[in-house]
């Protein structure tokens, strides 16, 4: 199965957020190169809610593009068999914790704009995974994140409003 695919029959199962489930479908349908990065009016990415083994903490990245504290993941390579791949493979990368272990059904849709590595401004179609770390994970800072830290669910910094959908839908999921 394609990466391509995987998007369809990944997004087809997702329940929730009706509207933005089927403009991302409907974007999969028209454009067969929605999730590669070099699709100029947009493209799929795939990130994680890391949450620690007690799911009391989240590991947030501070971006160096956006300047914000974020969740984890990125842009879908070619080597990625699915959606749930990519979104693992980035938050292994990002977060330089093994045994990391993914939901395999979204828990959120955001679509954002973004100036990426095209320089353009396009959109990010972001499918969202549930992550969790192993007891006692220690992350360690990639070149990709100036800073990264495990925040408290109930202690977030500042600037994470659009965040809050995502951590509820996985303590949701966890329920």
């Amino acid at each position: 199965m394609t990466l391509h695919a995987d998007a369809v029959a990944t997004l087809s199962r997702f329940t929730g957020q009706d509207a933005l489930k089927e403009a991302y479908l409907g974007f999969l349908a028209a454009r067969e190169d929605a999730c590669q990065r070099s699709c100029e009016p947009g493209h799929i990415t795939a990130s994680a809610l890391v949450l620690d083994a007690t799911a009391e903490h989240a590991l947030l990245t501070l971006h160096p593009r956006v300047g914000r504290w974020l969740q984890l993941g990125g842009h879908c390579e070619p080597e990625d068999a699915s959606l749930a791949a990519a979104a693992l493979r980035e938050a292994t990368e990002e977060s330089g914790i093994s045994g990391l272990r993914i939901e395999p059904t979204p828990i959120h849709l955001d679509v954002h704009p973004i100036t990426c590595s095209l320089g353009k401004p396009t959109r990010h179609f972001d499918v969202r995974f549930l992550v969790r770390a192993p007891v006692g994970a220690r992350p360690v800072r990639s070149a990709e994140s100036v800073d990264l830290q495990w925040w408290p669910l109930d202690q977030l910094p500042d600037n994470v409003d659009d965040l809050h959908p995502l951590i509820e839908s996985a303590l949701a999921r966890l329920r």
